[in-house]
């Protein structure tokens, strides 16, 4: 099965290569470029995106209110912020809007990639740097993300391997090749990771790991 992504991107060459990348990956499937949010609705009821990448700057609406507009009419739609800003208040604004996640345009495709199937599967995507910008936004205005009492997870060293190589951004394919074990070994342990930790994804679970130091 496919995952449908709709593009907004005002970039000619960013929309070209960000269409090349997914037509051209197997399980991905590029149904709509678009370069501003002029006509949204009838674009998305003709798509039916189920995931769509959203850029920030864009002439007419930005992406952020875009987003907002989105997320209320379509409460079930995966939107992924995708801009060339690490901005903490952006991000914020970002993800109250409704986003389900936060990419720069600097990641690498296979990241891309991965945060589009990471989103599609029900669950939010950040990189490491955006992750810890947030975290620091949040605690400076006193927001709690999670509980910053110290706690045992009982995490296993491998456990706390892995959780380090998430906090990294690293894939899980890279993860077992780096570690000389399968990826669905790592898998495995990326599951105890979240049960033990209380979280229902990666985000959280390097959200966690960043406010309350474990490693």
């Amino acid at each position: 099965m496919e995952i449908k992504v709709a593009i907004f991107e005002d970039n000619k060459l960013i929309r070209d290569a960000l269409q090349a990348i997914l037509n051209g990956t197997p399980g991905y499937n590029c149904i709509g470029v678009f370069d501003n949010g002029k006509h949204w609705e009838e674009e998305l009821q003709r798509s039916k995106p189920d995931v769509i990448l959203m850029d920030i700057e864009m002439p007419g609406m930005d992406g952020i209110e875009l987003t907002r507009l989105i997320t209320e009419k379509y409460v079930n739609s995966r939107v992924l912020i995708q801009t060339v800003f690490d901005d903490s208040t952006k991000i914020f604004n970002a993800l109250c809007a409704g986003a389900s996640g936060y990419i720069l345009k600097t990641d690498p495709p296979n990241k891309y990639l991965e945060a589009i199937a990471q989103v599609y599967q029900g669950g939010s995507f950040m990189n490491a740097a955006v992750a810890r910008k947030t975290l620091n936004f949040f605690t400076n205005k006193n927001i709690i993300v999670v509980s910053p009492e110290p706690a045992e997870y009982h995490l296993s060293e491998r456990e706390k391997e892995i959780l380090l190589e998430l906090v990294d951004n690293q894939s899980l394919k890279i993860i077992a090749d780096k570690l000389f074990i399968s990826h669905e070994t790592v898998r495995t342990h990326v599951k105890h990771i979240y049960r033990k930790l209380h979280v229902a994804n990666r985000t959280e679970a390097i959200m966690k790991a960043l406010q309350q130091g474990i490693k």
